[in-house]
């Protein structure tokens, strides 16, 4: 196989995958009513994730954002985040060829840990997770 066709190959797994992941993401009780809330064109969201997934898994240059500060701004909670990756450890993993699911599900759980301490750097009274000082 050419370069070009596995490119090719690649950049198809990876919109398989990220439209596998939010069809699953949008039927979910804790992660549907999110994605409800602020994503109103899929098509362009799917492109935009896709864009960002082939920059992390494939050194492209489309994405050129920076997605922590749009996360901020989500009604979600610590938990969201382990669902996240529940849903999206599935979709890598049927989707992605296995050096590719490995390097994304490596990458999700850095973001998800990373975007956790950014978005709730506190504690609360209980020792739980909070965007605010108790």
């Amino acid at each position: 196989m050419t370069p070009a066709l596995q490119s090719a190959d690649a950049e198809a797994a990876i919109m398989a995958c990220v439209r596998s992941f939010y069809g699953e993401a949008q039927k979910d009780p804790q992660l549907g009513p999110v994605f409800a809330t602020v994503v109103h064109n899929w098509e362009a969201h799917y492109q935009t994730v896709a864009d960002f997934w082939s920059r992390a898994l494939l050194g492209t240059d489309r994405y050129q954002g920076h997605p922590f500060p749009f996360h901020t701004k989500l009604p979600i909670e610590p938990q969201h985040f382990e669902r996240w990756l529940a849903l999206f450890t599935v979709a890598t993993k049927t989707h992605l060829p296995p050096d590719l699911a490995e390097m994304a599900l490596a990458k999700a759980h850095h973001m998800a840990e990373s975007f956790k301490a950014g978005i709730f750097p506190f504690t609360d009274a209980k020792g739980q997770p909070s965007r605010l000082p108790a």
